[in-house]
């Protein structure tokens, strides 16, 4: 244990002596001669020491108020604290324990009692803290496979329409921007934070009916004849159909139903000229509408087999045009409203380079099959049903951090939790999320993260967060993400924020 850090603090340069002399052969031993001294080298260096020997009476700061600041940021989960003093009445041991100290030993000092006080506390912190590691290891990697499964299971269609494999997740972005905007600009439809959530997670259902549309159909690369494009517009009605082959209690569920409205009608057109029912105006589901607009603007802006790429200012001409269709006239003001953030979102890079990869090879085993059989299509609203319940039931905070754009981004739910966009670009300059994270929390976590490497990219610590004025302790697992060139560099992180003492 001889790699092992104590910090031993105690105004009596004698007792400190004492200590040094009994510990010095089996750990690294520091000193700080008060408790205002130990709470300086604590700010800065908490995460060096396995074991604080605290004496109680103290100038300048007493035992108890460096046990509090240890409490306060959350430093007791990783440093134990032993408290030492000439002054063992019931009162005060109380009072140690109920702060969250490990033991007490009283001077003057037996050499023997502190050597064994000290190594058990030893042991039973590395038990416990690999115990706790490999939970959440568990946790994460599980969040993790179900996230990748998911993904891949949802680029399904994409693969088969030749398109970018970021088709889902750009239009997902783009109707919770534009819906944003909407509740902004108007109250006329009375969208709550869980709805705009809602249709932003429905929109990658969006297109599932495709399945059922033949390669040769989907993938001509010229025009389509009369007959094709009515085959091709067959995909509102089968996408609506699965969701309508779900058992009757699935279908009350509020995403299986406006993923329904979404799948149906997100190619009807607000001068009722689109299809399959030609409603008009505010007969169409505003759910359908928003996700029309987007579905179109990303079409345009991303290349296709018989089609090259529009720029972003040449799509929201086009759409503001008609060229493309009629639309919503207020939809059409947010589009021009939110261009810089849309842009944004179409040129960023995802940091999941693995998983992508993964995506990529699942690709080339997916174009062995047919997946136009009953068993495909119900395997695929399987999953996605299955996407929307985890999404729905999860009450944990997962978040992701992207270096190349700046842009911190969250899932609907723990966005919702703690009152950030699920995008948030440049966060230190965000007013929301400074008012999250006090200034030594995240100087501690930044430190973890520049410490990290390709081969030991994980860091695990707890944190505060101050919601609606009301603090909140997490667990936090982050992995950081790494190029795969000879000299990798740190391209961003992905983590999971655990709730303490969440039932």
């Amino acid at each position: 244990m001889i790699n092992k850090k104590i910090l031993i603090v105690d105004d009596s340069e004698f007792n400190r002596a004492l200590l040094v002399e009994i510990l010095e052969n089996q750990y690294i031993v520091e000193e700080a001669s008060d408790g205002k001294e130990a709470i300086e080298i604590l700010r800065q260096r908490s995460a060096e020491f396995s074991i604080v020997l605290l004496d109680i009476v103290m100038p300048r700061a007493n035992g108890f108020s460096v046990l509090a600041y240890m409490g306060k940021y959350r430093m007791l989960e990783g440093t134990a604290v032993i408290m030492i003093s000439s002054d063992d009445s019931g009162e005060n041991m109380k009072k140690a324990y109920e702060m969250g100290a490990f033991d007490y030993i009283s001077r003057p000092f037996d050499p023997t009692v502190v050597h064994h006080r000290v190594s058990n506390t030893m042991l039973l912190y590395d038990k416990q803290n690999k115990l706790e590691d490999l939970v959440i290891e568990q946790i994460y990697e599980q969040q993790k496979n179900n996230k990748l499964m998911i993904s891949i299971l949802s680029h399904i269609v994409e693969f088969r329409n030749g398109e970018s494999g970021r088709h889902v997740t750009n239009v997902e972005s783009i109707t919770e921007l534009l819906l944003k905007q909407l509740v902004k600009m108007t109250k006329r439809y009375s969208l709550s934070s869980s709805d705009i959530s809602l249709i932003s997670t429905a929109s990658a259902l969006h297109d599932i009916g495709k399945i059922s549309i033949p390669d040769e159909i989907l993938n001509k690369p010229g025009k389509l004849t009369v007959q094709e494009f009515e085959i091709m517009k067959s995909h509102t009605l089968a996408g609506a159909q699965m969701l309508l082959s779900l058992s009757e209690e699935e279908q009350k569920n509020k995403l299986v139903k406006t993923a329904y409205e979404i799948c149906r009608w997100h190619h009807e057109r607000y001068d009722g000229q689109g299809y399959p029912d030609a409603l008009a105006g505010d007969a169409i589901p505003i759910s359908a509408q928003v996700v029309s607009i987007a579905d179109v603007y990303d079409a345009l802006t991303s290349e296709r087999c018989y089609k090259r790429a529009y720029s972003h200012e040449q799509a929201v001409h086009m759409i503001i045009k008609g060229e493309c269709g009629s639309f919503n006239p207020l939809l059409l003001d947010c589009l021009v409203q939110i261009g810089d953030a849309i842009a944004k979102v179409q040129s960023s890079v995802a940091v999941y380079e693995d998983e992508f990869q993964m995506i990529q090879d699942a690709r080339e085993k997916l174009n062995q099959y047919h997946l136009t059989s009953p068993l495909s299509a119900d395997l695929f609203t399987f999953e996605q049903q299955k996407n929307g319940f985890y999404t729905e039931i999860s009450r944990d905070i997962l978040f992701s951090y992207n270096n190349n754009t700046e842009t911190l981004t969250l899932n609907s739910r723990g966005a919702e939790k703690i009152g950030l966009d699920k995008n948030v670009i440049s966060p230190k300059s965000d007013p929301i999320f400074s008012k999250l994270l006090e200034e030594p929390d995240i100087h501690r976590i930044v430190c973890k993260l520049a410490k990290t490497s390709h081969n030991h990219p994980d860091v695990n610590t707890d944190i505060r967060l101050f919601i609606n004025d009301k603090e909140v302790n997490f667990h936090c697992v982050i992995k950081t993400i790494w190029t795969s060139e000879n000299k990798p560099k740190q391209i961003g992180f992905a983590g999971i924020l655990l709730e303490v003492n969440r039932e």
